[in-house]
Formats: C-alpha cells, structure tokens, sequence
C-alpha cells in the first residue's frame, strides 16, 4: 500500500483486542477537512494534500432512485445524464471539452439516495472545474431535443447492461421487489421504456427545480488546494446560484420481513444458474455501531479462498462457482441510508440445484452462529476490509467523494479517517449476533434460472 506523502495526511496505527486471535493494528488516516456553508444554502468541505498537482471537484445532490415519483421510473438517471447536455453559458458538449482541454476526466452517477457528478484535473484547473459545476446547477439546458436524445440514451444503456446480457439486473434491480414493498424501495431504477418515453421537459424542469436546490448539495473539493484560495473561488462562482426551498427527505421506512419471500428469474442469456438472497440489516446512518458487524460478516463469510462460503461450496462441496456477499445493493456500505440489507450470491453448476445451495449456506450461517469464530479469523478479515477501503481513499478522487457523501448523509466527513479503526474494534460477539439474525424468515431469495420461462 501506498504510504500517504503529505503530513496532515498522516497514517498512524490502531490495535484493536479480538476475541479470536491477536489483536489487529489498522492504519488511522488523518485526511484534514474544512468546511463552510454558502448563504444559498450549499454546504462545503475541502479535504488539502499537497503531495501532487492534482484536483478532485464532486457534488452529490440528495437525490437518487428513491426519490423518483411513480411513473418516472428512471427518471433520476435520466436526469443525470441531462446535466451533461449544455447550462446557462454552456452549449452541449462545452463541459466535456473543457475538462478534456485541461487534462482532466469527468463523470457523474446515481445512486439509491443520491446522484454524483466530478471531475479529477491538474490543480491549476480548479476554476474552470468550478466554474462549470456552478454553471449546470444554477442551470441546465432542459430542452425538447436534449430529453428526446438522452431518453434514446439511456434505453440504449439499459439494452446493454440489462436486457441484451446475462445476469443483466441480477440481483440489484430484480431483489428489491421481492424484498420490499413501497414503490420508492422496490423500483426498477434503471426504468421502464415507457416511463423513460412519457418524460415530459416539465417533468425535467420540476426535478431540478426541486431537488437540485444549492441546499440540496455538498460540494467537495480534495487535492492540491489552498483553503483560502479555494473558499473564494467557490464563493465566487456558487454564492450567486440563487437559493430555492430544499425538499424535505421523506421516510422510506417498512417493516421487515416476518416470513421468507421468493421468486424465480427466467434469463435466457444466462450459462449458469444463479441464486441472491438478502437480509434487513440495520440503520447505517442512524445506528452506526450496529451495523458494522454486518459488514465484517460479510467479508467472513465470502471474501478470499479462506471464507467460510467459498471454503464450503466452491473448494470442498464444488457446488457453486463463484460466491460474494455485500452490503448494500449497488455494493457499497457507506453510501447507502436505511432500510438495506445484507446480501449473498452464489452461481452454481447446471447439475446442481438451487436448494442444494441455499441449505449450505445456511449450515454455515448456522455453524458460525453456533461455533464463533476461528482463530485469527476476525483480524484477517478486518485487516482486508481496512486495506480496501484505504485503497479506495487513497486516490484524491475516492477520497473527495467518500467525504462528500458522508457529509451529505451524516454530517460527518470526518468519519473517513474512523472508519477503518472503527471496524477493526467490532468484536468476535458481535459477528456471531449479526450471523443469529440472518434466519430464512427474515430473507428475500430470487433465484435464476437459464432460459425462457416456459
């Protein structure tokens, strides 16, 4: 691993005492972060290293899947792709342009609870990255012909990654609707052409009307910056975005699952069966300590040749060829708010059956339940996810996003340097409580199988 160069980026070691082994020592990063709020409402924070002329500018709108209305599915990742389409002194294309004459890379994403857009240039760029971040929320070109092209976009994405391949949607758009129930949470989020078709401009201008509010938005700058340089260059080119009402975050809340629920997918692409199932975990904003358990459990139970599931089915059993489990189902735990869940996945040979495979992945929750942890079990595995997520903040732009989205849902862009120390002081206990709650009653199971439904 790459050591981090600049002093206020320092790394320092933390032990933390396991129940199941010696004890683990997980660098602790000392990231810097500043921030500020505009009058119109934009929180900022600004997270300097000097180590390299490098630049990363994000801002993550409170807005995602969940918030689309219904008969507009789709409709947030739509409207993504329109802020790429031309702004207030921008025509289509000048944005792309821009960053490339500097240099630089740029792109955007959305996500459950929130849509990104970035771009990473050589620090001497920083307003012109500014400038053109500012310019698309004080306004997009919401036009006729660019809704009409970017509808024919995204249908054409979702022909690739969905529909034209295999496993396309599995599991992340096809589980949530056997798991949950409201329309926000069970969503297809990629969407439904007949929605995408139906998208009115009006329909456009009343989303970012709403929620691309300046109040709405965390802007992170990360990177080679001057603090004070870098406030008044934002103050110069984001104070005048005019301040609008900020929505009020409804609750996604529902009950959790008192009996199992399942579902079969046909995928007529697919080579080999498949099976996803996934449980209710808890709060991860709002109860922080009880959710990173589940977490370290799911990397005990599938990452590496040394975890239980690909120890039991695919090295000993040969029932499965791959397996993975995660948090969260767009696969990253600390950008998701609640309810999520835990999720497993296995694909598996045509010979074998679906059941085969979900009994032994129940005996294994069950024997970890019932048994603990090995030895040195716990601090392997805290170890790797410490790794993992130093690796992903590592890089100026990983770094400037994760303390953005931790600023926009929690309030806490510190939490980037606590994190890994933070999972490297769950206990062997705790783990073996999180697997105790991951019984068949409380789980969603979609599986897939190869082929048209007959």
């Amino acid at each position: 691993m790459r050591a981090f160069r600049d002093s206020r980026a320092r790394v320092e070691g933390v032990s933390a005492p396991t129940s199941a082994g010696a004890p683990v020592t997980i660098p602790a990063t000392g990231f810097p972060v500043e921030r500020f709020t505009l009058p119109n409402g934009l929180r900022v924070v600004l997270t300097p290293d000097r180590s390299a002329p490098v630049i990363a500018v994000g801002v993550v709108y409170d807005v995602g899947i969940r918030s689309e209305p219904q008969g507009r599915t789709g409709f947030a990742h739509l409207f993504e792709h329109l802020m790429f389409q031309g702004s207030e002194n921008l025509e289509k294309l000048a944005h792309f342009r821009y960053v490339q004459a500097s240099g630089g890379v740029f792109n955007g994403s959305t996500h459950l609870d929130y849509t990104d857009y970035y771009e990473t240039l050589p620090s001497n760029a920083l307003e012109r990255a500014l400038f053109l971040e500012a310019d698309r929320m004080r306004r997009p070109e919401l036009t006729a012909e660019n809704l009409a092209n970017q509808i024919a976009v995204v249908k054409e994405e979702i022909r690739v990654n969905v529909k034209n391949r295999p496993y396309g949607g599995f599991p992340w758009l096809l589980l949530p609707p056997v798991m949950f129930d409201t329309f926000a949470n069970a969503h297809d989020g990629y969407g439904s052409f007949e929605d995408l078709e139906s998208a009115t401009v009006e329909d456009a201008q009343s989303f970012f009307s709403t929620y691309y509010a300046p109040g709405n938005a965390v802007l992170a700058v990360g990177g080679d910056l001057d603090v004070a340089g870098a406030t008044a260059l934002i103050e110069r080119h984001f104070g005048d975005v005019p301040a609008r009402t900020v929505p009020t975050r409804p609750s996604f809340a529902e009950p959790d699952l008192t009996s199992e629920r399942r579902a079969v997918h046909h995928d007529a692409m697919a080579p080999l069966p498949a099976v996803a199932m996934a449980w209710r975990v808890p709060d991860p904003v709002g109860d922080l300590s009880a959710y990173l358990p589940y977490v370290v459990l799911a990397e005990v139970l599938t990452d590496g040749d040394a975890s239980r599931l690909q120890e039991r089915l695919v090295l000993t059993d040969a029932i499965a060829t791959s397996v993975s489990g995660y948090l969260g189902f767009m696969g990253d735990p600390f950008d998701v708010r609640d309810p999520t869940a835990l999720l497993l996945q296995a694909h598996f040979p045509p010979s074998v059956q679906a059941e085969t495979v979900i009994t032994a992945i129940d005996q294994e929750i069950e024997r970890l339940a019932g048994s603990g942890l090995a030895p040195g079990e716990l601090s392997r595995v805290q170890a790797r996810l410490a790794a993992h997520l130093l690796r992903e903040v590592d890089a100026v732009l990983g770094r400037t996003l994760s303390i953005a989205v931790l600023e926009q849902q929690r309030g806490r862009a510190e939490l980037i340097n606590d994190l890994p120390h933070l999972l490297a002081e769950v206990t062997a206990e705790q783990v073996v409580a999180a697997a105790q709650t991951l019984r068949p009653a409380r789980r969603a199971v979609l599986e897939l199988v190869p082929g048209s439904a007959q």
